[in-house]
């Protein structure tokens, strides 16, 4: 809806046709087969051994994002990956709680390796714009998770929890989403993966700041792993002589050294603006993360 206000009606999502499977896989995964294992996990698992095992997510992307689609990195992005994480499992540990079953942290880990899929294929269509990657997944997520509920003996809550719900999801996973996929194509997978692990750091902040609830060691153990792990990222500084090999794709752009592209049509000046364009083939020195336009291998 937010996208057909901003667009005055239907608009092009600017997705290529061979980017429709990578979007078709980023839905199939993250959208219904993790979600599915979520509530298997969930089932056979209480919440904060579910919250523990969560973190896997964002070690599962980094792994397949280095390995698989072979984005680069150093020891430096990888140590402040295990730091972010490592804090997120201190605040997330369980107290005294042991596990009767495998079933639920295969079922968590299991769908911890779809959403981690999820963000690598999405990667590769974060070009696009966002609000439309954001609200095709999020449509999906949202019946896949409805129906299961419903299959499960949930009954719909009142319109007060339901208006709650919805809000809290618009910011949660609507905004949330766009966020992402927006750093997705800025940062790459693994170091954006690596922000999104702060996330209950920054929960438990917001806890104690607004809701006055108490401190514990694990929180400041956390804190302190985690600002070290992205005091490592944000330091960062990846330069070298690189080539651009020729890339078509389609996304809002300002025409700095990767967009000396020349307009096929009538062109108002007003920039940033979207269209489908080509990238000649360019070799120059620069510092860069792992973004769209910077998919080079490193010898």
């Amino acid at each position: 809806m937010i996208r057909l206000i901003r667009d005055r009606g239907w608009k092009s999502s600017g997705i290529a046709r061979q980017e429709w499977p990578w979007l078709f896989g980023a839905i199939a995964f993250g959208g219904i087969l993790g979600p599915l294992l979520l509530m298997v996990g969930l089932s056979h698992t209480s919440a904060s051994t579910a919250s523990l095992f969560l973190n896997l997510e964002s070690v599962l992307t980094a792994a397949l994002a280095w390995l698989v689609f072979k984005e680069s990195t150093d020891r430096r992005i990888v140590l402040g990956m295990a730091l972010i994480v490592l804090g997120g499992a201190v605040l997330a540990w369980p107290s005294g709680e042991t596990i009767a079953s495998g079933i639920g942290p295969l079922a968590l880990a299991g769908a911890c390796l779809a959403w981690a899929i999820d963000n690598n294929l999405t990667r590769k269509v974060s070009a696009s714009d966002a609000l439309f990657i954001a609200g095709s997944k999020g449509l999906v997520a949202g019946c896949v998770n409805t129906v299961l509920g419903l299959a499960l003996g949930a009954s719909w809550p009142a319109l007060p929890m339901l208006s709650s719900a919805l809000l809290i999801g618009f910011f949660g996973y609507g905004l949330s989403l766009v966020l992402f996929v927006l750093a997705l194509r800025e940062l790459g997978t693994a170091r954006t993966g690596a922000y999104f692990s702060t996330a209950p750091f920054v929960g438990a902040t917001i806890a104690i700041a607004v809701f006055g609830e108490a401190t514990s060691m694990a929180f400041w153990m956390a804190m302190g792993l985690m600002s070290v792990g992205v005091w490592l990222h944000l330091t960062e500084r990846h330069a070298h002589e690189h080539t651009h090999v020729e890339l078509f794709h389609g996304h809002a752009h300002r025409h700095d050294e990767h967009h000396l592209h020349v307009h096929d049509f009538e062109w108002d000046g007003v920039e940033p603006h979207s269209h489908a364009h080509k990238h000649a083939k360019i070799k120059h020195e620069h510092a860069h993360f792992p973004d769209v336009h910077h998919p080079h291998s490193h010898s």
